[in-house]
């Protein structure tokens, strides 16, 4: 290379640098490497959406000339002194003539596909390109997986055997060709529940398999049931072809079959395509990976954006060995990190830092930023759910009395079953506030059911209740019966019950008259039951003779488990209410009481609200305040991951993202026991708050240790550095359990010393590994042994794996598979 051209692509690089002057070091460089593979690693508030929109302006702009040692034949001296004294402040014709001079085959706008996972990510992108870039943004094809590869199958699906005017089948539309096929197979939809069929097929689309490969891979595995959902998946397919439609699996599928066997197809998207972008790379599937490199084949100029640390979703099938294994796949690939962070402050960073860091699997990078240090992690231990409930309310109050606005706080849980409690309180201390990304807990159909059962067994003549649960769950008993009910009851001046009870004496209700007065008779022995038995015990008999949780049961699908969760879940507030020892301790007092607080949700809140939200919908948002609760072993991370590593990075992957949506407060809190679904456990605080440097963080509350150890499980002779309560501004609290209220204690004894009871890792190595369990006998189990469990019930051993001095077994019950460790489970696990 000669001097002047060594000059000239210097100064070009450096005129192109001043124009994306607005970016830091490591965001320039990722928007000014266009060429071949490259892997931006974003973190967490590192502001890779503006990457996105500043490295597309880039190339329509420039094209190469940021990437590229290439010069024109036609540049002059005067050309490079232009460059190299190019003025700070430009007029127009400068720019343009600058633009000239450093473009380099700058692709036209059509010949870049940004590929996002949501339709708002795609109209944000596609919102900021055009404010960028004016009118040519619109040809960009800035769109999600679904809405591109439509377009690519509108306009040559027909060369794989689908016309070009395809319908698209929603998952309602999916669930109806399966019910339909399931009756012309003669199969029983308990056994093969249409939900657990089409994520059957979809899991099977997603691995790039066909129906005739899912059913050679069952009859090798000798697997009975899936062997008939291969033929299910066979004939759901021909009924789509014949209808010549697509669900939204196939979208993709069928848009990588197609790219695969035409290549005539592959050629044109490959030459049409010269850049392309795909956004939140950690969490494509195997079929967007397989999309992704075959459009990006021609030219190989792929830019993938992700963060590892936030891979959060492999329970839809996001493989994180995508962007692992990127350099793998590309050889040549770059790497770019993007590591300052413009969310959160110091103290915050560090703490998340600290956890992930704790992973194995991960590219690795360290969050900064020049926001300053802020306040450290605060970390609460209250007594109960209750307790820690009271505490986050009351401290939103004090945020609140010092300037903050409600809007400003998140309040993030594991499990959407957490908010009863937190709902509970923040409506006691008149908190505004939403949920986001599920119902209220008192707005649930079923908790609504359940209420409406009570109500009207606490008053049989409450007319609306009773119209809501006549015929729930299902007791022949239709509206025009009820019509009929309602306008005799008119016309004798009497309640629908009393019609109801005595339907036989009425011509008009003949037929239904069996039916009704079975209502009555079932309404009239849970009454006489209530003057006998105590509230919870009570509950749990209207749940048994009402039918409601057994129909329910009967479905066997996730929703069906969601909701029978939800109405035990109800039953923890029938507990917490009679821990408040109230004067009227009766199914009137507790209704009252619900009365009272429900009342609240008729006062229309404005957008000045807390927000709730699970963590996993909390992706991609950020507020200045944050409480992530139930930080305890066995919520967060859950059971089912506690013995799984793959499993138990994604749930530190997860607590890693609730953690950096904090911007300047970020608090942690946990419950030494706390009722979920009617059960009280006794939980050891997550290994997670163990992982954060006691210099980042104040843990209040927290046990000291006693003679040299601390006893995590035994609760009654720690000592606490203050009270649990967190106070009660609402007039009363909440307690929600002890240990007064019999329920279910999960777990073993773990003892371990310690020497200071802020330090981190009390009990955990950074793998995640827990102490050795007290030396006790262990349970003999085998594969396909019998056992029943004090909580989960019945169910049947799938394996048994020794451990050491354990065993991990793995046990299907009915409620679905639980992971045991045979000395934990103790006296709670036996054989049957």
């Amino acid at each position: 290379m000669t001097d002047f051209e060594q000059r000239y692509v210097t100064a070009r690089k450096a005129v192109i640098a001043r124009d994306l002057a607005r970016l830091n070091p490591m965001q320039r460089q990722g928007a000014m490497t266009t060429e071949g593979p490259l892997l931006l690693l974003a973190g967490a508030g590192s502001g890779k959406t503006t990457v996105l929109i500043q490295r597309v302006y880039n190339l329509l702009t420039y094209g190469r000339g940021s990437d590229s040692d290439e010069v024109p034949n036609w540049a002059t001296e005067e050309d490079l002194d232009f460059l190299e004294h190019f003025p700070d402040r430009p007029d127009g014709d400068e720019v343009r003539r600058v633009h000239r001079l450093c473009a380099v085959d700058a692709p036209r706008p059509w010949e870049i596909i940004a590929i996002t996972f949501t339709n708002k990510a795609a109209g944000e992108l596609k919102e900021r390109l055009a404010a960028r870039l004016g009118p040519a943004a619109n040809d960009v094809w800035a769109s999600t997986f679904h809405s591109a590869c439509v377009r690519i199958l509108r306009r040559d699906i027909d060369r794989i055997g689908f016309d070009k005017d395809f319908t698209i089948y929603d998952t309602d539309d999916a669930k109806r060709v399966i019910k339909d096929i399931l009756k012309e197979q003669n199969l029983d939809e308990k056994t093969f529940p249409v939900r657990s069929v089409l994520s059957a097929i979809s899991a099977s689309k997603d691995r790039y398999e066909g129906p005739e490969v899912f059913r050679k891979k069952a009859e090798a595995a000798n697997d009975w049931k899936n062997t008939r959902i291969a033929k299910i998946y066979a004939a759901y397919q021909q009924k789509l072809s014949t209808a010549n439609a697509l669900d939204f699996d196939d979208i993709i599928y069928h848009t990588v079959t197609l790219l695969q066997k035409e290549p005539e197809v592959l050629d044109y998207y490959q030459k049409k395509f010269r850049y392309v972008l795909v956004d939140e790379y950690q969490d494509t599937n195997h079929l967007q990976y397989l999309l992704t490199g075959l459009l990006a084949g021609g030219h190989r100029n792929l830019c993938v954006v992700g963060d590892d640390d936030q891979s959060i979703y492999r329970f839809r099938g996001a493989n994180i060995e995508n962007i692992l294994n990127f350099e793998k796949q590309y050889k040549d690939a770059r790497v770019i990190r993007l590591e300052q962070n413009y969310r959160s402050t110091q103290h915050i960073l560090d703490a998340a830092n600290a956890v992930i860091k704790n992973n194995e699997g991960r590219k690795g990078k360290t969050l900064w930023t020049d926001n300053g240090s802020g306040d450290v992690v605060t970390v609460k231990t209250s007594f109960n759910e209750g307790d820690e409930a009271n505490f986050v309310a009351g401290d939103i109050l004090m945020g609140v009395n010092r300037g903050r606005n409600f809007r400003d706080t998140a309040i993030l849980y594991r499990m959407n079953a957490q908010s009863n409690a937190l709902e509970y309180a923040l409506k006691r201390n008149a908190i505004p506030y939403k949920v986001v990304g599920g119902m209220k807990f008192f707005d649930r159909a079923e908790v609504k059911d359940m209420l409406a059962y009570l109500c009207v067994l606490n008053n049989p003549m409450d007319d609306l209740r009773l119209r809501r649960i006549i015929n729930t769950p299902t007791r022949g008993i239709g509206a025009t019966t009820m019509d009929k009910v309602a306008e005799l009851a008119a016309e004798q001046g009497a309640s629908l019950y009393e019609i109801i009870r005595n339907a036989d004496l009425f011509p008009t209700l003949k037929t239904a008259a069996g039916k009704l007065t079975k209502f009555a008779d079932l309404i009239d022995g849970l009454r006489r039951a209530g003057g006998t038995l105590a509230l919870p015990e009570f509950y749990d008999e209207v749940l048994n003779q009402t039918g409601y949780v057994r129909a329910l049961e009967e479905k066997k699908d996730m929703e069906s488990r969601g909701r029978i969760e939800n109405v035990q879940e109800l039953k923890s507030n029938i507990l917490g209410f009679l821990e408040q020892d109230p004067e009227d301790a009766t199914l009137s007092g507790f209704l009252n009481e619900i009365a009272l607080y429900t009342d609240l949700d008729s006062v229309e809140a404005d957008d000045n609200c807390v927000t709730m939200m699970t963590i996993h919908s909390a992706k991609g948002l950020e507020f200045p305040v944050v409480y992530v609760v139930g930080m305890e072993e066995g919520i967060f991370p859950g059971t089912a991951s506690m013995y799984d590593e793959e499993e138990l990075e994604e749930e530190r992957r997860l607590c890693y993202v609730a953690m950096t949506r904090a911007r300047e407060k970020l608090v942690m809190t946990n419950a030494r026991q706390r009722m979920l679904y009617g059960r009280t456990s006794a939980n050891k605080s997550s290994r997670f708050l163990d992982e954060i440097p006691a210099e980042d963080m104040r843990w209040e509350s927290k046990p000291e240790p006693k003679f040299g150890t601390y006893d995590e499980d035994s609760f009654g002779g720690s000592r606490w550095g203050d009270d649990f309560g967190g106070g009660s501004f609402g007039g009363s609290s909440y307690s929600g359990s002890s240990g007064r209220s019999g329920g279910y204690v999960s777990g073993g004894v773990h003892t371990y010393k310690s020497t200071k009871p802020t330090a981190q890792t009390l009990r955990t190595s950074s793998r995640g590994s827990t102490p050795a369990a007290p030396s006790v006998g262990l349970i003999q189990l085998s594969q396909g042994d019998q056992v029943e469990h004090t909580a989960f019930g019945k169910g049947t051993v799938v394996s048994v794996k020794p451990m050491g001095g354990d065993a991990l077994a793995e046990v299907a019950f009915e409620g679905g598979t639980k992971k045991l460790m045979l000395k934990a489970a103790g006296k709670h696990l036996k054989k049957l």
